[in-house]
């Protein structure tokens, strides 16, 4: 099976520094440097379709644009990518989420992913009216994702749970495709909704062996439910020509790190109720000494980002190889991001994708299987600094 990649909309705006936010931290002052305007958006994505990536995960959240409406405006400028939406349930009625996600599906040609956040900070729910805590937030996951895949089954739903209650709700038009849905989360109600509800499991880039257990722990509770669970990781990639020249662009990141900065992201970040958000930030403990975890795993992304804080750093080979690690594990979609989003685009495509391919791990997904080629050069020689 061939694997899958994903990219990253920028829709907090992007940057040749590591734009911060997330988890209740507001974007730093890079994300100002390329406003997330469609134009630039739509740049990033018609890369990412033309290099090979099949989709192209958008954030949700304060700090960001959001997701839905932007890329319904992306899609219409692109042929064959699809959306990672991210999209909180808590805001949205089950049965308006179910027309909406099947509205989209016939206005792109099929092109949605749904990736359901249900969101770990409570005083940023709170700013969009939902009080409830983090433990029932989790429940309440569980029976939209009840109501929206009964829908999308063309069943007619009435259910009274405990945080949701429909009557008799039908769709008038299926979504077809039906949308495959992404979920991650590390506390163990979240493992009980994965099992039971979505189609991958996505983790934060953990190392290796931390990701191993948890692929078993969510495999394990699958199972006791009769289902078959893909899973995916979230990583930054840092990826040049030599592995020197990758660890000196990962160092200008670092440099770039204001040191008040780092302080005052850590502190929001360390209120943060995420058991996700927690382990990322026990890979670095707020510091910048050891921040290579694991070979070509840096940490270093995590000081002033909240969610996803790590990148594989290293050349075209090694980063190859730890995405070949991740999936003899059990990882078969991976979930990109690089700093700025249209370059690092081309770095990993131009650089990475072609080795995957020679290995035998990776097919473009709208061109038919060629011969072995050489590995391409990125077409610019400046490893992305100013």
């Amino acid at each position: 099976m061939s694997l899958t990649f994903h990219w990253f909309l920028p829709t907090n705006g992007d940057s040749r520094h590591v734009v911060g936010g997330g988890h209740g931290t507001p974007v730093t002052a890079a994300g100002g440097d390329r406003p997330p305007s469609v134009g630039y958006l739509t740049q990033i994505a018609r890369a990412a379709e033309d290099l090979g990536f099949v989709g192209a995960l958008t954030p949700t959240g304060a700090w960001c644009e959001d997701a839905w409406l932007t890329t319904a405006m992306v899609s219409q400028n692109t042929e064959r990518l699809k959306f990672l939406v991210a999209f909180r349930p808590g805001f949205v009625s089950p049965t308006l989420a179910a027309q909406m996600a099947s509205t989209y599906q016939r206005q792109t040609g099929g092109r949605l992913l749904l990736n359901v956040v249900t969101g770990g900070e409570s005083h940023e729910q709170r700013a969009y009216g939902d009080f409830l805590d983090k433990q029932a937030r989790y429940e309440r996951t569980g029976e939209f994702l009840e109501i929206v895949r009964g829908l999308w089954d063309g069943k007619t739903v009435d259910l009274a749970g405990e945080h949701l209650q429909v009557a008799d709700a039908s769709l008038a038009r299926l979504p077809d495709p039906v949308p495959e849905v992404y979920f991650g989360g590390s506390s163990p109600i979240a493992g009980e909704v994965a099992a039971r509800y979505v189609d991958v499991y996505l983790t934060w880039g953990e190392p290796p062996a931390q990701v191993a257990e948890k692929i078993a722990w969510i495999r394990g509770l699958a199972a006791k439910e009769g289902r078959t669970i893909r899973f995916g990781i979230r990583l930054h990639v840092i990826t040049r020509d030599t592995s020197e020249q990758a660890w000196a662009e990962a160092r200008r990141l670092l440099d770039g790190f204001d040191p008040e900065t780092v302080r005052s992201v850590q502190e929001g970040l360390a209120r943060s109720e995420s058991e996700g958000q927690k382990r990322m930030l026990a890979l670095h403990g707020g510091g910048r000494d050891g921040l290579e975890i694991h070979p070509n795993l840096w940490a270093g992304i995590g000081l002033v980002r909240g969610g996803a804080g790590t990148a594989l750093v290293g050349s075209h080979e090694e980063v190859a190889e730890r995405i070949a690690e991740y999936h003899r594990i059990g990882i078969d979609e991976f979930v990109l991001s690089g700093y700025p989003h249209l370059e690092e685009a081309y770095w990993f495509g131009e650089g990475v994708l072609p080795r995957l391919q020679q290995q035998g791990l990776w097919t473009h997904p709208s061109r038919p299987a060629t011969a072995p080629q050489p590995a391409a050069q990125v077409p610019f020689a400046s490893s992305g600094s100013r």
